[in-house]
């Protein structure tokens, strides 16, 4: 049975200093020290998808901290193949990078006029963040 403090935290929202668009660094695991941009963010489950630019490739980012997923070939001619595929890391595990002092920081929020925008520890910094996507507009 769920204690009043389970029950109060799942009821809560949940607060994410890091959003999509993000240039970050992965801090702990298996690609420590590597650097890249947050693709997605799962705000409940506090993951995040990392993926990083690929000069080769430059309209398919290499995932960070993938998964390696064996595909068969279905037919004919056709031939099996290994495919990356990028598995979500928890938002501890990575830092934002100060846009100023290109290393990592932390980020905290204050208030400027009648906003709340996040800000970069080390330089003191107003991160700019990037427009939403309206999805409602579709041509």
């Amino acid at each position: 049975m769920p204690t009043k403090a389970d029950i109060k935290r799942l009821r809560q929202h949940v607060k994410v200093k890091i959003r999509s668009g993000d240039r970050v660094m992965i801090i702990a695991g298996k690609d420590k020290g590597q650097r890249g941009y947050v693709a997605a963010v799962a705000p409940k489950e506090q993951k995040v998808i990392v993926l990083q630019d690929n000069e080769e490739n430059p309209d398919q980012p290499l995932p960070l901290n993938a998964a390696i997923k064996h595909r068969k070939a279905r037919m004919q001619g056709e031939r099996s193949a290994r495919i990356q595929i990028p598995v979500p890391i928890h938002i501890s595990n990575i830092m934002l990078i100060d846009p100023k002092t290109d290393k990592p920081t932390r980020i905290g929020r204050r208030k400027e006029g009648d906003k709340i925008v996040r800000y970069a520890k080390k330089s003191n910094e107003t991160l700019k963040d990037l427009p939403l996507i309206d999805k409602t507009d579709k041509k």
